[in-house]
């Protein structure tokens, strides 16, 4: 006699969490590398991360760290000689003051942003983004159970919001707004007086800035970096600092970030990563440590940022003189924004065409608000760069 079998009920899963897309940057470069990988060749202008090794004396560092037995958990903050270490790089670097206990490591600037907004939002409240903008700032706010609202800006604005913009786009649900200097995708870098000005509106409005600068030592044509949050103490106790080691150092494996911010802010973020994540890697942390504490790796990433503007010119040069193709000069951080919209095809089809028919990899800019434009990453070699935009000019010329 068969057993009698209960019908099998379908698995409901989060709605939020069943809405999210993914990201498009991880997507293709994936798909990119396993074209690769059965012996395709791909040009790949898609990665987000350094080409350069972390360096020797950091990962010489980490193994000092294991042999010393540090292998255990940490407090879930991270370190206190970690975070008295990115106090002192905040004091030394950018002008402004954390106790050690005004800092929190996570597992990277992504995870530090995640656990800032899920600690700001109630449900409905509004987080600015400004477009174009990192693919992964509206889907977190999201999560977070806020609601993204996305201010449009323009090439010709340099991608950079106004204070106007933002004192439009504020409502009395306003919570937060996300600022990112130097800029994922386009490079967009804001000066010192138009961070000044945002932070005016910001203190009027009562709205709190996540200023994301973790592209703060890859900048070009003589800018320099300036944290909003040294604006003054009354800006800095309404912001939250973004960082990490992962750009400036190639150390994007790693996974350490860091949030700084006023102490009971802070006090939040590390309650909530108590009780999710717990500490970060403590290795990692103390590779991290010695990374910010050494004054030397200061000149290997000045040559880095150095060998990036050389790539940039060299890409710039290659496109000069394309009628369908116009890149956003980047004045920071190593992606070029390039209009394809003369092309006639949206970012999603010119990415998706490019790699199937002449196997280059870039990301569409779609994800990141703009589907005029496809972003091209220059952490890579000369000879890649001059490889890849060479198809690209061709095929364009051919469509």
């Amino acid at each position: 006699m068969s057993e009698n079998v209960l019908p099998r009920k379908k698995i409901k899963f989060s709605e939020t969490i069943s809405s999210l897309e993914p990201s498009a940057t991880l997507e293709i470069t994936s798909k990119a590398k396993d074209m690769v990988k059965k012996g395709e060749d791909v040009v790949i202008l898609a990665a987000g991360e350094p080409d350069f090794d972390t360096p020797v004396s950091v990962r010489k560092a980490a193994l000092q760290a294991m042999e010393r037995g540090e292998t255990r958990y940490t407090p879930a903050a991270g370190t206190l000689s970690l975070r008295k270490a990115i106090a002192e790089k905040l004091k030394r670097d950018n002008g402004v003051e954390y106790s050690p206990g005004e800092i929190v490591v996570s597992c990277g600037a992504k995870h530090s942003i995640y656990n800032t907004l899920r600690v700001l939002c109630n449900p409905g409240d509004e987080v600015i983004v400004v477009h174009p903008y990192w693919l992964s700032y509206p889907e977190m706010v999201t999560l977070a159970g806020g609601k993204p609202v996305i201010i449009n800006t323009s090439a010709d604005a340099g991608f950079r919001v106004s204070p106007s913009d933002i004192r439009k786009a504020v409502t009395s649900k306003t919570k937060a707004i996300i600022i990112n200097s130097p800029s994922n995708p386009a490079g967009a870098v804001y000066d010192e007086k138009e961070l000044r000005d945002i932070a005016e509106v910001c203190l009027e409005k009562g709205v709190v800035i996540i200023s994301d600068e973790i592209y703060e030592k890859i900048m070009f044509d003589g800018k320099k970096h300036f944290s909003i949050a040294a604006v003054s103490a009354a800006v800095r106790d309404i912001t939250v600092v973004i960082n990490g080691v992962s750009k400036s150092y190639a150390m994007t494996g790693w996974r350490i970030g860091y949030a700084a911010a006023e102490r009971t802010l802070a006090s939040l973020i590390s309650n909530f990563q108590s009780q999710t994540t717990s500490n970060p890697c403590s290795i990692s942390q103390a590779a991290a440590e010695y990374a910010m504490t050494s004054l030397e790796l200061e000149d290997e990433i000045k040559r880095n940022c150095a060998e990036y503007r050389k790539r940039r010119d060299v890409m710039l040069e290659l496109f000069s003189g394309q009628e369908k193709i116009k890149p956003f000069i980047p004045l920071g951080a190593f992606y070029m924004f390039c209009d394809v919209s003369r092309t006639g095809m949206g970012s999603v089809e010119f990415s998706e065409r490019l790699l199937k028919e002449k196997k280059v990899a870039v990301i569409p800019g779609g994800p990141f608000g703009d589907d005029k434009y496809v972003r091209l990453s220059f952490a890579t070699d000369l000879e890649t760069i001059k490889k890849g935009v060479g198809r690209i000019t061709q095929w364009v010329r051919e469509a």
